[in-house]
């Protein structure tokens, strides 16, 4: 009789496991959420849409891009950290998601709360001053910034903790300069200020300002990124012009609840990659300044792990974030 009631819970354990296999085999069987935590518009949201179009044609299945901004992308991503691990939701994480457990208190989520699925693409960050700054390159640039003494030199930012805050920092320890921030509540706002010469310099991503540049009402100094944006091969990086340290881009990419099942994440990762690679979805993103980026889970793992280290020590130097 015992034997017989062991034989039968083993069966059903299998059948189980069996059923929940197939389910994960058939995903995805509904439309998918992807969760953008900032307004549409902007290089996330654009980059979300570009991949979530490419990715539905490989998966025979909607996705649909949420905008839930606010609070520093804490609302949107906490909806995601919450969500039910179906498979169903994923946020386009970026900056934010490495640097906010640092900066914020009281998040109302935990980091290990998300797990990576796939790097999407960067916007690398580019260095923008206002036409009349003297300054053309990196080593100008410096020499101006140093050569305002004590008072320093204006530099807008998208608010506390954002990409062109962390520029700011770089640039004041590559070159022991004085900077002072002017926070405002966007990047576009940011790049406004600096169009009007309310304020000297900043950084954005190059989706935003590379029409600018390009108009003439902005005056490019140097890409932040690690090689050079395909839209515009002349613009020198950082590094090239002897700041190796003065790095960061505008990323995105994809995570998921903690609990999704790793079937799910593994087959959403193949998709995203395999989409990235298509011509089409290269050229939409390489003509605006956007680098497609791909990668496996654990690459993408170890780049926020890195990064959170990275920009995490920057913030303590610095003192940035909630005391």
């Amino acid at each position: 009789m015992i034997g017989q009631v062991l034989r039968a819970a083993a069966f059903s354990i299998l059948a189980c496991a069996a059923s929940t296999s197939a389910a994960h085999a058939q995903w995805p069987e509904r439309p998918i959420r992807w969760v953008v935590p900032f307004g549409p518009g902007g290089a996330n949201d654009l980059i979300a849409r570009v991949a979530a179009e490419a990715v539905r044609q490989r998966l025979k299945q909607p996705i649909v891009i949420e905008n839930r901004p606010g609070a520093g992308t804490v609302t949107g991503t906490m909806a995601v950290a919450k969500a039910e691990p179906d498979g169903y939701t994923f946020l386009i994480g970026s900056t934010g998601l490495a640097t906010n457990s640092i900066l914020l208190k009281n998040l109302g989520y935990s980091d290990d709360e998300l797990v990576p699925v796939g790097m999407i693409a960067v916007a690398p960050s580019t260095i923008v001053v206002h036409p009349s700054v003297p300054a053309s390159n990196m080593k100008e640039f410096m020499a101006w910034a140093k050569a305002q003494g004590a008072k320093g030199i204006t530099w807008s930012t998208a608010g506390s903790g954002s990409t062109p805050h962390f520029v700011a920092e770089m640039i004041k320890e590559a070159g022991d300069v004085s900077v002072t921030i002017v926070p405002f509540r966007s990047g576009s706002d940011s790049i406004n200020a600096v169009m009007s010469n309310t304020v000297a310099a900043t950084s954005e991503a190059s989706i935003v300002v590379l029409p600018q540049i390009e108009a003439g009402l902005l005056k490019a100094i140097a890409t932040t990124y690690t090689k050079r944006i395909s839209a515009y091969p002349s613009l020198p990086t950082t590094a090239e012009q002897g700041y190796p340290t003065i790095e960061i881009g505008h990323w995105a990419g994809l995570l998921a609840p903690r609990g999704t099942p790793q079937a799910i994440i593994d087959k959403m990762n193949a998709e995203l990659r395999a989409a990235l690679k298509s011509p089409e979805v290269m050229q939409k993103l390489s003509s605006t300044g956007i680098e497609p980026a791909g990668g496996s889970v654990a690459e993408f793992a170890e780049f926020i792990a890195r990064e959170r280290k990275r920009l995490g020590d920057i913030a303590i130097r610095a003192k940035i974030g909630e005391p």
